[in-house]
């Protein structure tokens, strides 16, 4: 294997357990998910798995923010809006997509009933929160943010409301909506007077 090809997090192979525990969680859910299920899909020893990962939620975690299935590019498109608006598209698009919908909604659903489920949740969002961290530093380099701006609260506005929407309220998102719900964030609700 090239060296340059190695996985950042995991064993060797760590690319086939992470689609064996995205395989098994989308086919027999959260409950259902468990070290072992996903060494016989994989193809990995379970003490690998266990060396790696010692629970069954750090593996998940692993899996959601180093799978290929659940990232996507973060945008540099010359302006704050355009930038949101890509990511606002991409979050969309991961929540409704035949094949990402499917990894995303159980995890996230059971999260309130399993607390456990909650660091899973903190750290998918703690890496994306990280991976966007360009677009807030080229607004404010480019004066479209003041240094003050808060990339977290602006990031909970944008993806919580598609999110909301999505999972919540079962409602689809249209690229109407997303070009308000970001000029929404941008500009606030209240009219200029």
């Amino acid at each position: 294997m090239d060296i340059d090809k190695r996985p950042t997090i995991g064993p060797r192979k760590a690319e086939e357990i992470f689609a064996a525990t995205l395989k098994l969680l989308t086919e027999k859910g959260y409950d259902s998910l468990t070290i072992e299920s996903v060494a016989a899909e994989s193809g990995v020893n379970k003490t690998t798995i266990y060396r790696w990962w010692p629970s069954k939620d750090a593996l998940l975690a692993a899996t959601l923010v180093a799978s290929q299935p659940l990232t996507f590019a973060v945008p540099d498109t010359g302006s704050l809006r355009g930038d949101l608006l890509g990511l606002a598209r991409s979050i969309a698009e991961l929540l409704t997509a035949d094949r990402t919908a499917p990894i995303i909604a159980p995890v996230f659903a059971a999260a309130p009933r399993r607390p456990e489920l909650g660091q899973v949740a903190r750290a998918f969002f703690a890496d994306r929160l990280a991976r966007e961290q360009p677009i807030f530093q080229r607004a404010i380099e480019r004066g479209e943010l003041p240094p003050t701006a808060d990339p977290k609260t602006i990031m909970d506005m944008l993806a919580g409301s598609i999110w909301f929407r999505v999972l919540l309220r079962g409602e689809a998102v249209t690229p109407e909506h997303l070009d308000h719900i970001v000029d929404m964030v941008l500009h606030g609700a209240v009219a200029d007077a």
